[in-house]
């Protein structure tokens, strides 16, 4: 089993170490550069892991463990590039230069120390093999820890933190989703590291359980796959038009209550009726979209009339009142300013007291910007208590019809 996994694991490794070189050499980057090395030196451990490439390697040279200590560089290469990648985005330039030295020196000092012990192993009279079923044996122990906890725990846990916090406030969505699965490959490889340490603590104890080397297989599978995933993803993640077209396609869902009702009131703004058919937004999201946009740009300027200055201190109080954010306030007044207008306009009362049109809010971001503030608007729209008491409040005695049903 364990040859197939790793055997999955460098071929993936070498797929995206080829992408990344490709792309490092037509937009050259620091962060980029420490992927393609990380990724380089993963792929190539991982394949003189594979156990057949493994004994072949150490019967041709000699050496008992050579492979294993040439895929332990590999896994503590990836990892202090993974971090120094994380770094130079989280940090300054000179203070993640400072830092990614620092490690870059701690790591060469461990790898020196365990290559010092793998050296002491070769002149046993009888070979030993770097695995926890000959950690009783204290350079044995000695190396695994040294591999386990800065390869695994240190690296890998700063890297979760790094991965988990810079996701929150990364403004790019593919990064943020492959900073996101990082930090889960990352937290696969700490129980890697738990399991290792456990089964080295149970043969101190004098037991000998068995199944560690192939849940250690399993593990370490899904933990590079995970990270390989996540460090590529902001580099091949916009090319895929299938997520794109999804969040399209749930912003146009998103903003249906607010837009049917503007079109039934104003049936004018409709301009493409297909759009009405079953699944048919589906076949061009992008298009959908902009049109549902447009069409409720057009309708609140066509409700300019009705929009009366006087619902905005309602609204405002109100919302006050239930503790609202500064963005949830006011995209519930703005979405109070469309309920009481569409009931204005229904009984064909204009405003006393227009809303001046420079105080309507204009979101940053441009046309994503917009969308995702329409969503905002629609979702009070449709929803929020804030927008019915404003409503109930602004028109005591309501007409025939509500202007959200």
């Amino acid at each position: 089993m364990d040859t197939v996994l790793y055997t999955v694991c460098a071929a993936t490794g070498w797929v995206a170490f080829v992408y990344m070189v490709r792309l490092q050499r037509r937009h050259p980057s620091r962060a980029r550069r420490a992927i393609c090395a990380g990724l380089g030196a993963f792929a190539a451990g991982i394949t003189v892991a594979i156990p057949p490439v493994a004994s072949a390697i150490d019967e041709v040279s000699g050496l008992p463990n050579l492979a294993k200590v040439m895929a332990h560089a590999g896994a503590l290469t990836i990892s202090a590039n993974a971090e120094i990648m994380l770094l130079h985005f989280a940090l300054p330039p000179a203070t993640a230069a400072v830092r990614a030295r620092r490690w870059v020196w701690v790591t060469a000092f461990a790898f020196l120390v365990m290559f010092g012990l793998f050296a002491v192993t070769l002149t046993y009279d009888e070979p030993v093999r770097l695995t926890v079923e000959y950690a009783t044996d204290p350079v044995v122990t000695a190396y695994l820890l040294i591999f386990l906890l800065l390869g695994f725990f240190a690296y890998c846990f700063d890297i979760t933190r790094l991965c988990w916090g810079f996701a929150k406030i990364c403004g790019r969505p593919w990064l943020r989703r492959g900073l996101r699965i990082t930090a889960v490959g990352a937290a696969v490889a700490l129980l890697y590291s738990t399991n290792k340490i456990v089964y080295l603590v149970a043969y101190w104890a004098g037991y000998r359980p068995t199944g560690e080397r192939q849940i250690a297989a399993v593990l370490v599978t899904i933990g590079a796959l995970l990270i390989t995933i996540g460090l590529t993803m902001p580099a091949w993640g916009p090319t895929l038009k299938i997520g794109q077209r999804w969040e399209d396609f749930h912003s146009y869902r998103r903003l249906e209550p607010l837009w049917r009702d503007l079109v039934a009131a104003l049936p004018e703004l409709e301009l493409d009726p297909t759009l009405r058919r079953r699944f048919a937004a589906l076949r061009d999201s992008d298009y959908a979209l902009t049109r549902r946009v447009a069409e409720i740009r057009d309708g609140r300027l066509a409700l300019r009339p009705y929009t009366d200055v006087g619902v905005t201190a309602l609204a405002d109080r109100f919302a006050e009142g239930a503790g609202l954010g500064v963005t949830e306030r006011q995209a519930a007044i703005e979405a109070a300013h469309l309920a009481c207008a569409l009931r204005r306009h229904r009984a064909g009362q204009a405003a006393a007291d227009p809303q001046p049109a420079d105080e309507l809010h204009r979101p940053d971001g441009g046309y994503a910007g917009e969308v995702a503030w329409l969503t905002l608007v629609t979702d009070a729209y449709a929803r929020s208590p804030v927008v019915a008491r404003t409503l109930h409040a602004a028109t005591p005695h309501p007409t025939t019809g509500d202007a959200r049903r």
